[in-house]
């Protein structure tokens, strides 16, 4: 189930309903807002994820099931993306335990909406890209980042920020050097923070802000379409914009 990209008001009335009712709940504890495990109740059984292998969540999901308790396994944003729902489904169509998928508000949403900015506008581009940099896990030989880049359109990075050099490098074979940016770290959370820029200055940025994880990465002629007339700060970067901090209390 989809926890939504942070703020608790953002996960789903489905979401929510089912949280409040459940027996156990596995969370990814790195990524989840802890707020967002107040709508459980009392006597609920917390597992934290982050510190468990695939194997010791199934065996949770599996047991817990099997002893007649209602169970939501709590992903961040949306399951749908980068979610791992096929291994985890996989493992319970063999043990034949009938599960559902909730989809949740993702954090490219969260992101889009913290901006203010359209992802697609007419006459400038129609086409998201959600994707991530290539690490650990490799990808299709057809969707390597620098090919991906040549079409131009709206590319939404995940799973990316350590990973900012790279990024920047690849995407330089394609677009131009003052292509408008955003990293957005941890959208929609209380210490959300927004940086604009350029292309160029991508890996810069985020060295400068020691930001490795929990943050999104936009790149696009979007950010300056529609009339905007907000400029992008140059490339000595001595200011940033830091969304404010706002209470997240449902």
């Amino acid at each position: 189930m989809g926890a939504g990209p942070g703020n608790p008001e953002l996960m789903t009335l489905k979401g929510k309903r089912l949280l409040e009712s459940a027996d156990v709940v596995l969370y990814a504890g790195s990524l989840v807002n802890p707020i967002v495990l107040e709508f459980a109740k009392k006597e609920v059984e917390l597992h934290d994820s982050a510190k468990m292998n695939l194997e010791e969540i199934s065996k949770v999901l599996v047991d817990s099931y099997k002893a007649g308790k209602s169970v939501v396994r709590l992903a961040s944003g949306d399951p749908s993306i980068f979610g791992a729902v096929e291994e985890m489904g996989d493992i319970l169509k063999k043990e034949e335990i009938a599960f559902e998928v909730v989809p949740g508000v993702s954090s490219f949403s969260a992101a889009a909406a913290s901006l203010k900015r359209e992802l697609t506008v007419p006459n400038v581009v129609q086409t998201i890209i959600l994707t991530r940099a290539e690490g650990r896990t490799a990808m299709p030989p057809k969707e390597k980042l620098e090919d991906l880049a040549k079409h131009e359109c709206t590319l939404v990075l995940f799973l990316s920020a350590v990973l900012a050099g790279s990024v920047q490098e690849k995407l330089l074979a394609a677009y131009s050097p003052k292509t408008p940016i955003a990293i957005v770290y941890k959208a929609s959370w209380p210490d959300e923070k927004i940086f604009l820029g350029e292309l160029k200055d991508l890996a810069q940025i985020m060295r400068r802000e020691k930001i490795t994880m929990t943050a999104l990465i936009l790149v696009g002629k979007f950010l300056t379409a529609q009339g905007h007339k907000s400029k992008l700060y140059d490339s000595t970067f001595s200011h940033a914009f830091r969304k404010a901090a706002v209470s997240q209390k449902s």
